[in-house]
C-alpha cells in the first residue's frame, strides 16, 4: 500500500462512496454508463489529488473507492461529483430531461460512505 504526502502529512485516507439515481431509476445503462466513467475521469483531471481504486457503476447505483487527501470534505468531493457528471450527462442524453423533468439532476439526495482500513 502507498502512501500520500502532502507538506505536512502522510495520509492514505480510502473511502467506499455509494450514491443512487433519483428514485432509483434504472437510466445508466451501457452507453449512458460508458460515458459516465469518461466524466469521472474527466473530473479527476481538475482534481488529481483525488485517486479512483475502483469504479462500479449498476443500473441505479455508483460504488466509488477512492483515496482523497484530509484537506478535503467527503461531502464536497461527493457534491462536485455528482453535480459535474448530472450536468453533463443531461446534455449529452436528452432522454433524461423527459425521466426527471425538472431541474433537479439525476441523482438522488444524499450518499452512503465508509472508510476503508488497513490492517496492522
Amino acid at each position: 500500500m502507498k502512501l500520500k504526502k502532502s507538506a505536512h502529512t502522510v495520509y492514505r485516507t480510502q473511502y467506499h462512496i455509494v450514491w443512487i439515481t433519483r428514485y432509483r431509476r434504472k437510466i445508466l445503462v451501457k452507453g449512458v454508463r460508458d460515458y459516465l466513467k469518461i466524466k469521472l475521469i474527466e473530473v479527476r483531471r481538475f482534481y488529481p489529488e483525488w485517486e479512483y481504486i475502483e469504479m462500479g457503476i449498476h443500473c441505479d447505483h455508483i460504488h466509488l473507492h477512492m483515496v482523497i487527501p484530509p484537506k478535503y470534505a467527503v461531502s464536497k468531493v461527493v457534491e462536485t461529483i455528482k453535480k459535474n457528471t448530472s450536468r453533463s450527462l443531461r446534455e449529452k442524453f436528452r432522454f433524461l430531461n423527459k425521466v426527471y423533468w425538472d431541474n433537479k439532476g439525476i441523482w438522488g439526495k444524499g450518499y452512503f460512505v465508509s472508510t476503508v482500513g488497513i490492517n496492522e
